[in-house]
C-alpha cells in the first residue's frame, strides 16, 4: 500500500493493484473502502491493472473527528490518486459517492478518463435535490453499530439482514475484513465512523455537479438498479445519463443500490465490454 497527500493535507491510502494491462481506477461508495472492489477487480485482472483507494474518512484514510466532508474534496482525492500513480486516461469505475467523485475529477480536469462506468452517482438536478432537514440515511448512519467482538461476528450480523445481506459473500468478506480496525479494548471498530458517514450523507445534496454534466465529454455508462417509489439515485440515473453528452443508461431491475457488490461477475462482464469499446 502507498499513500498520497490530498486536499487539506489528508493522507489517502492507495491499495496495491490487481492484474496487468490497461488501467482501471475504482472509486467506492460512502461507508466502504477500496478493497471492497477486490472480488470484481480479480475478474478483470487478466486484461486490466485494477487500482483502488480509500477516500478520506474511509478505510485507512483518516479524517479529523470534526471534519465537514465537503464533497468537492472527494473529487480532489481522485485527482491526487491519478497523479500519484501517473495514470494516463484510465477507465474510471464508481459507485454512488465514488461515481460522483469521478465525475467531479473529470469536470475539473477534462480528459482525465478515457471513459466512466458509474453505478447510481449521487448528483441531483433541481427539484430532486435534498434541501436539508432530517434524512433517513443520516439517521441510519448515526444509529449504525460501531463495534463488534470480532470480524466474524460482524460478518454474521451483516449477512443475516438487510441491507448488506444482498452482497455477494466475497464482497461482504472484503468489506468486513478491511472495513474494521482492531481496538485496544479487544473489539473491532468501523473504520468509517458512523458520525463521519452521517456527515457525508448530510453534504450529499450540497454540490452542483449535475449542472456541469455537459462538460463531461468522455463516454459514460450510468448504471442503476430497480427504481423505488421515493426519489433516489436509481430514479435520478436516467436524468444523469441524458444530461451527459456521451451518456448511456443501463438498468438492472433485479438489483438495488449495491448492484456492483451484489453481482461482481455480472458487472465485470459489463465493465470489460465497456473498456473494450472506448
Amino acid at each position: 500500500m502507498r499513500t498520497v497527500v490530498s486536499a487539506d493535507g489528508l493522507s489517502i491510502a492507495i491499495h496495491d493493484p490487481v492484474g496487468a494491462g490497461s488501467d482501471i481506477l475504482f472509486a467506492h461508495a460512502t461507508g466502504f473502502h477500496g478493497l471492497v472492489w477486490r472480488p470484481l477487480a480479480q475478474l478483470l485482472s487478466t486484461d486490466h491493472r485494477c487500482w483502488a483507494f480509500d477516500f478520506r474518512g474511509h478505510g485507512e484514510s483518516i479524517a479529523p473527528d470534526d471534519y465537514s466532508f465537503d464533497w468537492t474534496a472527494f473529487g480532489v482525492d481522485v485527482q491526487s490518486v491519478v497523479d500519484e500513480l501517473s495514470l494516463v486516461r484510465p477507465i474510471g469505475i464508481g459507485h454512488s459517492k465514488g461515481a460522483t467523485a469521478l465525475l467531479m475529477a473529470e469536470i475539473a480536469r477534462p480528459g482525465m478518463f478515457r471513459g466512466l462506468y458509474l453505478f447510481e452517482p449521487i448528483t441531483f438536478p433541481e427539484g430532486f435535490r435534498p434541501e436539508g432537514g432530517p434524512s433517513p440515511m443520516v439517521a441510519a448512519a448515526r444509529r449504525r453499530r460501531p463495534s463488534f467482538p470480532s470480524r466474524y461476528e460482524a460478518y454474521k450480523n451483516y449477512a443475516s439482514k438487510p441491507p448488506l445481506s444482498v452482497f455477494h459473500p466475497d464482497a461482504l468478506h472484503a468489506y468486513v475484513d478491511h472495513g474494521f480496525v482492531d481496538g485496544l479494548d479487544g473489539l473491532v471498530h468501523l473504520a468509517c465512523r458512523p458520525e463521519h458517514e452521517a456527515r457525508i450523507f448530510e453534504m450529499g445534496g450540497s454540490h452542483r455537479t449535475f449542472e456541469r454534466l455537459g462538460e463531461v465529454t468522455c463516454p459514460v455508462v450510468v448504471g442503476c438498479g430497480a427504481v423505488g417509489e421515493t426519489p433516489g439515485p436509481a430514479m435520478i440515473a436516467p436524468l444523469v445519463a441524458e444530461a451527459l453528452p456521451d451518456g448511456r443508461l443501463e438498468q438492472f431491475d433485479d438489483l438495488d443500490h449495491f448492484g456492483p457488490l451484489e453481482a461482481p461477475s455480472h458487472f465485470a462482464a459489463r465493465i470489460a465490454a465497456f473498456a473494450g469499446s472506448v
